[in-house]
């Protein structure tokens, strides 16, 4: 048994609060109506893998809301992005609209959002 979680050895996260901090301060931000998803861009040459940090507030609801929304987006986040296509840390924040689309579609539902503000990232690279 790893305890890597998501279901991958491969699959690391963020945990330390300069991680988030680094993020946040030297990354870029893109932005939905229900996620802001942060990254920032690692040294190539490093042979780290990716991660992934989720920040929920408590305007989401209690904690066990909050940590259903948290296993979800990483589970959805995971399905989405493949760990060795790129070298990057991300962060993604959970706006509290988030829990609704959670509670009526489910993972597909954050899958769907995932997509939305993977796609704003990635019209910016092709610019």
């Amino acid at each position: 048994m790893s305890g890597t979680g998501a279901g991958s050895p491969k699959r690391r996260r963020l945990s330390r609060s300069g991680d988030f901090k680094r993020v946040y301060k030297e990354g870029s931000s893109k932005a939905t109506r229900h996620l802001v998803l942060y990254r920032f861009e690692r040294d190539p040459s490093s042979k780290d893998e990716i991660r992934l940090g989720v920040s929920v507030s408590k305007k989401l609801g209690d904690a066990v809301s909050r940590n259903r929304v948290k296993r979800v987006l990483k589970e959805a986040f995971w399905t989405k992005v493949n760990p060795d296509d790129c070298d990057q840390d991300f962060v993604l924040v959970a706006r509290p609209s988030i829990g609704e689309v959670i509670d009526e579609k489910g993972l597909a539902g954050a899958q769907e959002c995932i997509e939305e503000v993977l796609a704003l990232t990635k019209d910016k690279r092709s610019t």
